[in-house]
């Protein structure tokens, strides 16, 4: 240092020595301390202030996120992509309907699959600083804390992106600062474990977006493209972006469309549009659009974009989305609980478990995005659907008083006709097609998957026949008995079943025939030649399900008399089992389910089930191509239909016409047709007066009218072409008519010899036959009983074939009946054959007849005793003439005094007629009466002839096909 500058210091400090010792100098120092001292006072206080909150907040903070389970990257990511998406329904041929039933509608997309507009409308929107922050903005967060302090009327809000969808993925809505706590921590970890594409594709595919134009629930960018404005996220354009890039902030506030599903009045839209604006506004602050493109997108008209409301898939296809959906939740449940170890059986056994399951099963189907593939056939569904909707010839509409359960008054309701019907593809299982009923407005249930009815006589070739021929009991031709009987039952009521002609009684007949005729008394008593082998275990191999002990050993079953019944899937899948060779395929209709990554969590394979042998299938299958002939109980179906095809069939009803079915098939696909009131006891049929048509005429036709539709539009699908095939093991053999035996030298001789087909695998006629025997008959009220030694011989044709007491008390069983029904004058065997049958005579003498003369013939009525052989005819007191009793009663004369006496099988002559004389006749010279030898009836000992049964009427009723029914059968249960 210089000394100039030395003395300048020195200087200096003498100068403010002297300030010090002013008073003015003593009051600056004490101010200026004091002032320091107080700021590093503030400071230090400001500090401790500082750094006690932070502890706190610190502290607070913690405690609110104390409870916070860590959780691991992968726990985190999967919760974020695990947002719930509607499941989506494809019919067969990938031809998507529509989506699932659910609370909201939701489908996912992939960001490059979103318009850029969309994003940088949510960007500018939502989170404007999304690209630079790591999951929080600190300032956002401050300034909504201190507006929510301060209880501000401006609520600007303060969560990123990556905020919102923590909260909407993995925690809750609930308002609480542990929430935004937690909120905050775990959008600081979820920034660390995925990329800003991942979170923001997440964003745009959760968050909710209002309602679509069907008034649906909606979330997730791709559904709100589509529900709003009928377009596909990345086709949106500007202002679209921007309407929904608006809405979540206020979603049914915006929304355009009204909660019921339309577009809401033009004063509700406003909101919307004004929202939209804002964000374009934003949009261009931002920087996302220039001047221009705010300008032509801030007029434009989006109203007209908006999407008018269409039809879901359960309202266009309501029966059919329902059974997918109820066919979907019982595979998942199977599958929900196999995952947890549960016995899949148990699920059948335990009805809570099984309650427990299915509700899981349904949230999955709704909310997880499935991909369910079904079998149904969308042209054959529409193509039915109409026909079902157009057919007729359904019945009258009933309508009934129903109160109204919130209102309590009373409504007047329909109740139509229903209809349930399904076609099968034999081979696979696979339902192609159904109608499930006549509007889901009057009911709700699907009549042909989920009604249980009695099938009527549609149970015969299940339960009664192919069982028979399985077991080797008969042949396709084999002589089954159709004959009266009274079975006394366990309760003690007597069992007393008719045909559906309740007079008739068709006696000995072939199979086949009583099959395609529908006679129940036959069916009966074949049943009971079989029941104690359990046949009704072939109905459980074929999928009924409703089975109860009962309907194992009742008689009435063999023609439909279930507890339950079945429904007209089950019955159709079961005669499907005849086309398939006898094994039986589990219809279905749920073919495979996809996730969202199109992972397979379920395909149907199919199971065979062998029931029958191919043999016996074929054979019931030729006996049932007779149904649709003519004499048939389905000989309307083909005069209906307008193309031709190799097709079995088989009608049935039940009592008092309560159902109408018909079950027919071709090798390719069985289709089954029922009708029926909700009220079962309601009928179908009050007589062709009554202007309807029989029930079976109407299952023909709209059997009938459906197959020409579904030949239409699946002819590849119906093969018309095709044929069944027999096998080897089905040979022709020949065999005696009446006994179903080998043929013997007599039966040939008598012409009783038949041909069929047999299942050589189960039953060949070798034994030869021992039933005829050389026979003299007389006829009785048209009806041939053996001739008794007191019979006169005018009246006995000696040298006919007859059947001996064995092979009657064969026949007829342990059921009996009477034997002169056997061969009924109506039966092919009467022209051959005597029923062997001896009449139960009684010990009185014949009425007597009433004579009429004409000219020059007498004629007279049937003597009303019911053992009367014929009549003589007298002249003068002296017989000049028998007439028998399969001759007419008339007699040609001339003159003299004419008068007739009845005689019975017995011998026993009737007192003498009324004598009447012609008008030309002369006086004639008294004549001494010859004396005619005449057995007297006085001298006659009883005759002793075995008991027979004469069963009373019985009451059943049911159905033939015709519009005039034919002679044919029907069950107790009053079907054919």
């Amino acid at each position: 240092m210089s000394k100039h500058q030395k003395n300048r210091i020195d200087l200096i400090e003498e100068k403010l020595e002297t300030l010090n010792k002013t008073k003015w100098a003593k009051g600056m120092r004490i101010t200026s301390g004091v002032t320091w001292n107080l700021f590093l006072l503030f400071i230090i206080v400001g500090l401790t202030l500082t750094v006690f909150a932070g502890s706190v907040g610190a502290g607070y903070f913690a405690s609110l996120v104390a409870k916070e389970p860590l959780r691991s990257k992968q726990e985190m990511r999967d919760a974020i992509f695990t947002y719930e998406e509607t499941s989506e329904l494809y019919l067969a041929d990938n031809v998507y309907i529509g989506k699932v039933n659910s609370d909201i509608e939701r489908r996912e997309t992939k960001l490059g699959n979103v318009s850029s507009h969309v994003i940088d409308a949510v960007l500018a929107t939502e989170d404007e600083y999304f690209e630079q922050h790591e999951g929080i903005v600190p300032k956002a967060i401050f300034r909504g804390l201190l507006q929510d302090v301060t209880n501000s009327d401006s609520q600007t809000g303060g969560s990123t992106l990556t905020q919102q969808l923590v909260k909407n993925q993995i925690l809750t809505n609930e308002v609480s600062y542990e929430r935004k706590a937690k909120e905050m921590l775990l959008a600081m970890r979820i920034e660390h474990f995925m990329t800003k594409d991942e979170i923001l594709e997440a964003y745009l595919n959760i968050i909710p977006y209002g309602r679509n134009s069907n008034g649906q629930n909606i979330a997730g960018i791709e559904t709100a493209a589509g529900g709003i404005f009928a377009t596909k996220a990345v086709k949106l354009n500007l202002p679209q972006a921007a309407f929904i890039a608006g809405i979540p902030q206020a979603p049914f506030a915006y929304t355009p469309f009204k909660s019921g599903g339309g577009l809401k009045d033009e004063e509700f839209l406003k909101p919307g549009i004004d929202r939209m604006k804002t964000v374009l506004f934003r949009m261009k602050e931002t920087g996302y659009i220039t001047e221009q493109q705010y300008k032509e997108a801030i007029v434009y008209d989006i109203t007209k974009d908006f999407r008018d409301p269409v039809l879901r898939a359960n309202e266009r296809y309501p029966y059919l989305t329902q059974e997918i959906q109820n066919r979907t939740v019982v595979i998942l449940a199977k599958i929900i609980a196999a995952k947890d170890g549960i016995d899949v059986e148990r699920l059948e056994q335990e009805k809570k478990l099984m309650e427990k399951y299915s509700i899981l099963a349904t949230r999955s189907m709704k909310n997880d995005g499935y991909r369910i593939y079904s079998t149904v056939n969308k042209d054959l569904y529409d193509k039915m659907s109409e026909v079902g909707n157009n057919f007729e010839h359904y019945g009258f509409t009933y309508t009934r008083e129903v109160k109204d359960s919130d209102s309590g008054e009373v409504e007047l309701e329909e109740d139509p006709v229903q209809v349930g019907s399904i076609m099968i593809e034999n081979s696979t299982g696979k339902i192609l097609s159904f109608i499930g009923g006549r509007g889901h407005e009057h009911e709700a249930l699907n009549h042909a998957t989920q009604a249980y009815r009695q099938n009527g006589s549609a149970m015969k070739p299940l339960l009664v026949y192919a069982p028979a021929i399985e077991y080797g009991v008969i042949g396709a031709g084999s002589p089954v008995v159709d004959v009266k009987f009274n079975v006394q039952q366990g309760d003690g009521s007597v069992w007393s079943p008719n045909n559906y002609t309740k007079t008739l009684e068709a006696g000995i007949i072939p199979a086949r025939e009583a099959l395609s005729r529908s006679l129940n008394l036959a069916t009966a008593r074949l049943y009971r030649d079989i029941v104690d082998r359990r046949p009704a275990e072939f109905l459980e191999k074929m999928g009924i399900s409703k089975l109860v002990p009962g309907d194992y050993v009742n008689f009435s079953t063999s023609y439909g008399g279930m507890d339950i019944g079945m429904s007209v899937e089950e019955n159709t899948n079961a005669f499907s089992t005849f086309a398939n060779d006898g094994q039986f395929v589990d219809a279905y209709m749920i073919e495979k389910i996809e996730d969202t990554d199109g992972n397979i969590v379920y395909q149907h394979e199919i199971e065979p089930v062998d029931v029958f042998s191919p043999e016996t299938s074929y054979i019931i299958t030729d006996m049932l191509r007779d149904v649709v002939k003519t004499g048939g109980t389905g000989a309307q179906v083909p005069q209906n239909m307008n193309f031709n095809m190799d097709l079995a069939a088989k009608t049935g009803t039940t009592q008092g016409y309560g159902d109408a079915w018909l079950v027919g098939y071709n090798p390719n696909v069985s289709l089954g047709v029922w009708l029926g009131y909700k009220d079962r006891t309601r009928s179908l049929y009050y007589g062709l007066e009554k202007q309807t048509l029989h029930p079976s005429t109407r299952t023909s036709m709209l059997f009938a009218r459906i197959m020409n539709a579904a030949n239409e539009v699946a002819p590849d699908v119906i093969g018309a072409s095709t044929k069944f095939s027999r096998p080897d093991g089905v040979v022709e053999k020949s065999f005696c008519g009446i006994s179903g035996l080998a043929p013997s030298v007599e039966c040939s001789a008598a012409g009783l010899v038949k041909t069929d087909l047999f299942n050589s695998k189960a039953m060949l006629p070798t034994k030869p036959d021992d039933s005829i025997t050389s026979s003299s008959y007389v006829s009785v009220k048209g009806t041939r009983y053996l001739a008794l030694p007191s019979t006169p011989s005018e009246f006995v044709s000696s040298g006919g074939t007859g059947v001996n007491q064995l092979f009657i008390d064969r026949m007829l069983g342990p059921w009996k009946g009477d034997a002169s029904k056997l061969f009924p004058m109506n039966s092919a065997f009467a022209s051959h054959i005597v029923s062997g049958a001896i009449f139960n005579a009684d010990d009185v003498a014949p009425a007597p007849v009433n004579i009429v003369l004409n000219g020059t013939t007498i004629t007279w009525s049937d003597s009303p005793s019911n053992d009367v052989i014929g009549y003589y005819v007298y002249e003068n007191n002296v017989k000049i003439g028998t007439v028998r009793d399969d001759s007419s009663n008339t007699f040609s004369v001339g003159t003299g005094s004419y008068s007739v006496k009845a005689i019975d099988i017995t011998g026993r002559l009737s007192n003498v007629s009324n004598t009447v004389t012609p008008a030309s006749s002369e006086p004639e010279e008294e004549v001494v009466e010859e004396e005619v030898i005449e057995t007297p009836t006085e001298n006659i000992p009883p005759v002793t002839t075995p008991p027979t049964t004469t069963p009373p009427p019985g009451n059943g009723d049911g159905s033939n096909g015709g519009t005039v029914p034919p002679t044919g059968g029907d069950d107790e249960t009053g079907g054919e």
